[in-house]
């Protein structure tokens, strides 16, 4: 049924009244989910109405609650239905009370009463245990299997995703061994999924689905970013009060509609995309460019993106500092102005601006840090003066070392009394302590002197050399971001280092005070054109950001760099209903078109989006940069369009298979299995009739063809190549390739000579009877003279045998 053909029905719908059957069970019906409730306020039933099957597992005892308090975690004693509410009554005479509405397509659960909730440490929603085991969307918190879902949904940020497992309200990562990832197998021959668990959560008896509300009415000491101490403040937020779900049942394949008619109907976030919701707009998974433009470069940014045939154009390091999102000024002179003119022309050109946020990272230059800190930084903890100290001291006396001598995660060691900021280098070991090797009036603060007891707090960083926010700067931040995107016209984000948010001392709930917070900001017109990422997600924070994405292309070769990662990650956004992203890549000199379709297929194969790093470097380096734009653009517009078939997409799936697409009309392509197998010979030091060449054996799986190869020099000039193939064909390549250099032959008569960055330097002749292949079985031989090689001198090669072409064409 159309979205919103099924809305208007939902608005008109009958109210579903709740009964007792003959056991008397509380029963509370939506179309698809009836959950009965026993006299204790126990789970007895959660079933599906349409098929009569219940899917709470056998001999799993749990309630729809409970609680914690200074006896500890209690369940309800009995509970009673009354007027639309569910009263439950535990010991002490704590009594909850939740409104209950039962509704078509779910049915929710609001606290509305409690008494004695200042004793109440936190409410759970659940666990709520399901016998499916099949498809454990950890994150959204719904379960599937082939048939059928249940979910759970929070419905407003203080209902966290999960279960109080961790005092300091983050979510632990486990390994379930499972039949389906995308991972290696392991040594018992199953494998290993990553589940980041949170409102579902894998059981041996199938799943469970829960959530909960911590109050926060009293400081805590906790375990939070690397440190033992951590001081999570008290908040103001009505406690257990409010907070709010809802439980639905599904056909599997309505599970998405399902979750966007409750995004609608209990008023939670749901972006709009090109007119679309978010989580089905087929732009949410838009590939996109990073290239660093300025006020005098945005026409070339603008060129470029629509060189690659794309629609978005990102910029990663715009801004002067973080915390007040200043612009560089030499990029933006005019500051916020200077980017919306920017902003302004690509629109014109159809193409969309974003920029790289850390969230709420505070550099050290920023306002919020200098000359006069904020007194809202974000504190680790903190002790008083044991004595009064003048401006000039180095060795400051403080009641307790506990917040202070925690060096792991503390790369600032900074200490904030009054408007003085202070480094220090070590804690004395014993008492009484002292904060040694101090430098006064850091970070361009006004040395000061200051009284005993006077608060000294240490200030939460990062490694990324920044300070961080209590809950009230986050909020504040946040509502800084928004205003710039307001202003601007910006419509892409990215939430960078969302975990930074765990310096308020209330893990997730931080996190998604700062994203909430960003969002109720913008004006509506920003809301229906956003696509929102991030390098982290949870639960409620699901039904705010576009996709999940990520950085860090840096750390190997361009197919090397956190590849694992990324694969894992495409079984996550399929559990969890996420549009498919593989990451940033980044294109460097030597970046390869065979790279970089390497890299296409994936996208092709998970219908994943990906941002391409550009650098002005690069790009004027890269001999093949023309080619690698085109191919972004042939293989997008076909990935767009949905143009590949299950059975391509299953084969680029393997991260050994290479493929080719080539142009052969308007609007139509061959895409080509490429059949590649490599090896390397390595300079050797010569034994008394040591043969000195290298053999190495591959198939052909296609029928009669020619081969093609790539010969690459590596930390060593090479010469006299000899290509022996099946010990009957020899071919000495009139070529010598110095350091870097390639030789890259395609067939035909011709080889071409690359320099390392790949442009062209000239062409060799090739005999193509040499190198004609029959099916089956093959040996091919290497040798080679090596001059002026260091420690690695070798060879690489890289043998491709192109498979029939299938045409892929577009009306």
């Amino acid at each position: 049924m159309p979205f919103k053909l099924r809305l208007a029905v939902l608005m008109s719908l009958i109210f579903l009244s709740a009964c007792r059957d003959q056991e008397s069970n509380i029963q509370l019906r939506s179309e698809n989910l009836v959950i009965k409730i026993g006299s204790k306020g126990e789970l007895r039933g959660l079933t599906n109405p349409q098929t009569q099957k219940d899917y709470l597992p056998s001999g799993q005892k749990s309630s729809l609650i409970q609680l914690k308090t200074e006896q500890g975690i209690i369940q309800p004693q009995a509970v009673r239905w009354n007027n639309d509410r569910l009263v439950f009554d535990f010991q002490n005479d704590t009594q909850i009370t939740i409104q209950v509405e039962q509704k078509t397509s779910h049915i929710t659960f609001e606290v509305v009463e409690a008494n004695g909730s200042d004793q109440i440490e936190w409410l759970a929603w659940g666990p709520i245990p399901t016998s499916i085991d099949q498809i454990i969307g950890e994150t959204i918190g719904v379960v599937r299997d082939q048939v059928f879902a249940i979910g759970i949904q929070s419905l407003n940020p203080k209902t966290l995703g999960g279960y109080p497992w961790r005092d300091n309200d983050t979510t632990p990562e486990i390994d379930i061994f499972e039949q389906e990832d995308y991972s290696d197998l392991d040594e018992k021959g199953k494998r290993m999924v990553l589940y980041r668990v949170e409102a579902a959560k894998p059981e041996d008896f199938g799943s469970t689905l829960q959530a909960y509300v911590r109050n926060r009415n009293s400081e805590r000491i906790v375990e939070n970013l690397n440190h033992e101490h951590f001081l999570s403040p008290t908040f103001e937020d009505s406690g257990i009060i409010g907070s709010k779900i809802a439980l639905f049942g599904s056909p599997s394949e309505n599970t998405l509609e399902t979750i966007g008619i409750i995004e609608v109907e209990e008023s939670l976030p749901h972006p709009i995309i090109d007119g679309e919701w978010g989580k089905t707009s087929k732009s949410a998974s838009s590939a996109y460019l990073i290239y660093n433009f300025s006020e005098k470069t945005i026409d070339k940014a603008i060129s470029l993106v629509q060189k690659a045939g794309l629609n978005y154009l990102y910029h990663d390091g715009p801004f002067k500092n973080w915390g007040h999102f200043e612009l560089d000024p030499t990029s933006f002179p005019n500051g916020w102005e200077s980017l919306k003119a920017c902003i302004d022309k690509a629109e014109k050109e159809g193409i969309h601006v974003g920029v790289h946020t850390l969230s709420n990272f505070i550099t050290t230059n920023d306002p919020y840090v200098t000359p006069v800190p904020d007194d809202r930084l974000g504190v680790v903890g903190y002790s008083e003066l044991a004595a009064s100290i003048d401006s000039e001291q180095t060795e400051i006396p403080i009641e307790s070392s506990d917040f202070f001598n925690q060096y792991q995660n503390n790369h600032l060691k900074t200490v904030k009394i009054g408007k003085e900021l202070i480094r220090y280098g070590s804690v004395s070991e014993s008492s009484p302590w002292k904060l040694l090797d101090c430098e006064r009036g850091a970070w361009g603060t006004e040395k000061a002197s200051h009284m005993k007891r006077d608060q000294v707090s240490k200030l939460a960083d990062h490694a990324y050399k920044v300070f961080l926010t209590n809950p009230e700067l986050s909020i504040e931040m946040a509502k800084k971001l928004a205003d710039l995107y307001n202003s601007s016209g910006l419509r892409q984000i990215s939430f960078d280092g969302l975990e930074g948010n765990r310096s308020t001392g209330m893990g997730n709930y931080g996190e998604i005070l700062f994203t909430t917070t960003w969002w109720n900001n913008l004006s509506e017109e920003v809301k229906s054109h956003m696509v929102i990422d991030a390098s982290r997600t949870t639960h409620y924070f699901w039904h705010i950001y576009s996709r999940m994405n990520w950085g860090e292309p840096w750390y190997a070769g361009f197919r090397e760099s956190q590849t694992e990662y990324r694969l894992k990650n495409q079984a996550y956004f399929q559990r969890n209903l996420m549009p498919g992203m593989l990451g940033w890549f980044s294109m460097r000199p030597n970046t390869t078109v065979e790279d970089v379709e390497w890299m296409l297929a994936r996208s092709a194969a998970f219908d994943a989006g990906y941002a391409f790093v550009v650098r002005e470097e690069a790009l004027q380096a890269n001999g093949q940069a023309d080619q690698i734009f085109q191919l972004i653009g042939d293989w997008e517009k076909l990935r767009m369009a949905e143009a590949f078939s299950e059975a391509q997409k299953e084969r680029m799936k393997d991260i050994q298979n290479e493929f080719h697409l080539e142009s052969i009309g308007e609007n139509s392509w061959n895409l080509s299995q490429i059949h590649t197998s490599r090896f390397n010979h390595q300079s050797k030091i010569r034994q008394p009739g040591e043969p000195l060449f290298t053999s190495h054996q591959f198939t052909n799986p296609v029928g009669e063809t020619v081969l093609h190869f790539i010969l690459n020099a590596d930390d060593a000039q090479v010469s006299d190549i000899v290509l022996e193939l099946n010990n009957s064909k020899t071919f000495t390549l009139p070529v010598s390739l110095q350091k870097g250099e390639s030789l890259r032959y395609e067939g035909g008569e011709f080889g071409t000579v690359l320099d390392q960055n790949l442009n062209i330097k000239r062409t060799v002749k090739i005999d193509p009877r040499t190198f004609k292949l029959n099916p089956g079985n093959q040996t091919i031989s290497i040798d080679c003279a090596f001059q002026n090689g260091g420690e690695n001198a070798q060879i690489k090669v890289e043998l491709r045998i192109p498979d029939e072409p299938e045409t892929i064409t577009l009306n």
